[in-house]
């Protein structure tokens, strides 16, 4: 007589057929990795063979067979009646004897009543390398005793048949009666009063392969699957973190306004419930950096194990403070991308009505349709954008139909996000107030294309959707480089052929992540009260405002330059404006005011001024972090609106004295060169720098004698004026001769396919363009 219960230890994954992939890897994990540091709770599974013996019962399973023979599971209506149906049937077949004495013997032997367990369903369908299943299935936590623990195992097996389970099966065309279940019963870790969440050892919404994404959450880790909170997010580069360097590239706080406990039992209340969050807690990461790069690491040796991206759930016990795996299993979508990228750009802007996390890369126009509970889920037609609080996969069969998705709740790794990126729809979560803000019949824009950020916007927008075959792209004449400014679209635009980034830009970190002027966080203490609590609401708790400055920078500086690596990322000092500068939260303070900011403080006479001093010491701070504590020795520096020689002098001993010399760990130095002077003397200048990078947009400027923002000049700005022109000429030809670094960063050659043939004739080294731009120019110049 064969057995029904197997401990987990005792299975690795050639027993997916026998206990489902998810307890199939919980047993593989504990053989295999436990010894390297990777911590997944014992237990038991019950066997596929056990669930078959169960519905053979009675002629349980023909029935079944016979009630989704003719079933349309595109009819949510009767889709409901049938799963319900089923689902009943099963709960009222008692177990075999075999299969509920071995159950409760596993179970005793693990502790039995005075250990809460955790109840999880594994299919033999489930976990695949081209099929997620995520969330079909029950999973039911903290539950006590004999009877309940009989009782949930039951739920279980029922679950097989949920409404969602039955319609991605058949949306998968897998067979019903050829999937068969398996229940893992574990111990509960105490996430209750501790973390947990989800890893990906890729990013969820490129692909990148060499960051592992975290998402987490305070309590049970059920809200952030089911995606009813908004959980705090990092990446980790993984690279530095095989060398045992600073990991952390990027972070970003979430919400987290609810968290699932252990519900009252004494009082005979539900076995879980969900409480608020309470400020403080909300205001601060629920993991320190020392606890993300412990779950980084584990979830590396996963995916090292296993030879793919992985999907991981994870839980910190928050009684012995333990980092436990719950399950792995393999990454569905994004790891089957093939050698051809699908590229959405907007076309229009208008109104944006709300924002939330994006999931995937799409972008999707239609009517709203705001969907207030479950019941009303038939509602949705086909095209529209379903508008909810928050989705889970029950809504999977109406989820085909809709062009988008916008959820109040939730966060970029959960069940709903999954199935979204597998419907290959976009998807806006974790909004706040979408289902108020949005109405029935109001036609939108989804748009998702534009970084972590997803924007609905107001009306029907025009957009273009290209594919584009990587295995084509013929070598082009010269480096196709890339300008890039914000660290959200960083992995994004890595997968999009180039030779590195031209020019990466500051001014976008700054205002977007840190939008304190730097000499209002050194001079903090001086500040008044108000101020001071202006900036404390920014940086939060736990961190200095001179740390929270160097903190962001470096890992907007640090996510850029790791997605790109090891190609060159030349990464260019700030260059505000005084009127910018003033427009920082306490920058008016600081900043004079000046008729023309474009020829006033700014580029290398702000950085060598005494009064700006600290500020630039923190950008080289973040600068040397980027460099050697995350090791991203690709990072290259280049200096701004170098006005005279001597200036350039000063500018390059000062960088040295910063500990950012020139050769030192193979660093080097560009200058921009847009204005005039820089092409007369640019032999002089090149004393001090390891190259240039042409500005065409200030030398364009500065050469002709206009202001291109003027109306009534502006038709005069264009950069292949023959002035223009003999200026680039002078640089590229001084650069060639000294054996240096030539390029161009600014929007001429996007604009002008003739100026940028132009200058690949003159000898350029690199066209560094746009984003949106990349692909047709470099097509057009082998063209």
């Amino acid at each position: 007589m064969s057995s029904y219960v197997i401990a987990l230890a005792d299975l690795g994954m050639r027993d997916v057929e026998r206990v489902g992939g998810k307890n199939a890897s919980l047993g593989e994990m504990i053989n295999h990795l436990a010894r390297l540091g990777v911590n997944v709770p014992g237990g038991f599974a019950t066997t596929a063979q056990a669930y078959r013996d169960f519905l053979a019962q009675g002629g349980l399973a023909p029935r079944i067979e016979r009630e989704l023979a003719t079933l349309n599971s595109e009819d949510v209506g009767a889709l409901t009646a049938v799963a319900e149906r089923i689902r009943g049937w099963i709960v009222a077949t008692p177990f075999p004897a075999q299969l509920e004495r071995e159950v409760v013997h596993a179970w005793e032997a693990m502790g039995g009543e005075s250990v809460p367990v955790a109840v999880r369903s594994s299919a033999t369908a489930e976990d695949l390398p081209d099929a997620s299943f995520a969330g079909q299935q029950e999973t039911l936590l903290n539950v006590r005793g004999r009877g309940e623990l009989l009782a949930a195992v039951h739920e279980v097996f029922a679950s097989l048949f949920n409404d969602r389970a039955i319609a991605y099966r058949a949306h998968r065309q897998f067979a019903h009666s050829q999937v068969a279940l398996s229940v893992g019963i574990q111990p509960m870790i105490r996430s209750d009063v501790g973390v947990s969440g989800v890893a990906f050892t890729l990013d969820t919404e490129s692909g990148f392969r060499d960051v592992v994404f975290i998402t987490a959450s305070y309590g049970l880790g059920e809200l952030v699957v089911q995606g009813a909170v908004n959980p705090d997010e990092f990446y980790v580069y993984k690279p530095a973190l095989r060398e045992g360097r600073r990991a952390i590239v990027r972070r970003r706080l979430g919400t987290k306004t609810s968290k699932m406990i252990y519900g009252q039992r004494a009082s005979g209340g539900q076995r879980v419930q969900i409480v608020d969050v309470s400020s403080p807690e909300r205001a601060r990461y629920c993991l320190d950096d020392t606890q993300v790069v412990d779950l980084a690491r584990q979830a590396l040796l996963i995916e090292q194990h296993y030879g793919r991206p992985m999907d991981i759930e994870w839980a910190r016990d928050g009684v012995s403070g333990t980092l436990y795996i719950l399950q792995a299993r393999p990454e569905t979508v994004l790891s089957r991308s093939g050698r051809q990228l699908q590229r959405y750009r907007l076309k229009q802007r208008s109104k944006v009505l709300i924002s939330g996390g994006a999931v995937g890369s799409r972008i999707a126009a239609g009517a709203v349709r705001v969907v207030q509970s479950p019941a009303d889920m038939e509602q949705v037609q086909l095209g529209e954008v379903l508008v909810a609080e928050m989705t889970d996969p029950d809504w999977e069969p109406v989820m085909k139909r809709a062009s988008a998705i916008v959820t109040d709740r939730g966060g970029r790794t959960c069940h709903a996000a999954i199935i979204a990126r597998e419907l290959g729809i976009p998807a806006v979560v974790g909004c706040g107030t979408a289902t108020t803000v949005l109405a029935d019949g109001q036609p939108v824009t989804v748009c998702c294309a534009e970084g972590d950020t997803g924007q609905v916007y107001a009306g029907r927008l025009e957009f273009e959707q290209r594919t584009v075959r990587l295995d084509a792209m013929p070598e082009p004449p010269v480096k196709i480089m890339m300008n890039v400014a914000n660290p959200e679209r960083a992995f994004d635009c890595a997968s999009i052929p180039n030779h590195g980034v031209g020019l990466a830009r500051l001014e976008f970190i700054i205002n977007r992540s840190i939008g304190i002027h730097p000499r209002a966080l050194l001079e903090f203490g001086t500040l008044e009260p108000a101020l001071q609590n202006t900036i404390l609401g920014r940086i939060g708790p736990g961190v200095t405002p001179t740390e929270f400055f160097v903190d962001r920078l470096s890992e907007g500086i640090g996510t850029i330059a790791c997605a790109f690596a090891p190609a060159p990322v030349i990464v260019r000092l700030s260059d505000f404006k005084s009127n910018e500068y003033a427009n920082l939260i306490g920058g008016s303070k600081y900043e004079p005011h000046e008729e023309n900011p474009m020829l006033g403080f700014r580029g290398a006479s702000r950085f060598i001024d005494p009064g700006f001093r600290g500020c630039f010491e923190l950008e080289c701070r973040a600068l040397r972090r980027v460099r050697e504590e995350m090791g991203l020795r690709n990072v290259q520096i280049m200096v701004p609106f170098v006005r005279t020689l001597e200036e350039a002098r000063a500018i390059s001993e000062l960088l040295a004295a910063n500990g950012l010399a020139r050769g030192h760990d193979g660093l080097k130095h560009v200058m921009m060169c847009e204005l005039p002077s820089n092409a007369l003397l640019a032999e002089r200048y090149l004393e001090f720098f390891d190259g240039m990078s042409i500005g065409s947009n200030d030398m364009t400027q500065l050469t002709l004698g206009l202001d291109r923002d003027s109306g009534v000049i502006a038709h005069l700005f264009d950069e292949r004026d023959p002035a223009v022109k003999l200026m680039l000429a002078m640089a590229i030809r001084a650069c060639r001769k000294a054996g240096k670094y030539v390029g161009i960063c600014g929007q001429g050659p996007s604009d002008h396919l003739d100026l940028a043939r132009w200058l690949v004739e003159e000898g350029i080294e690199s066209i560094s363009l746009n984003p949106d731009t990349v692909i047709e120019t470099w097509l057009a110049l082998v063209s």
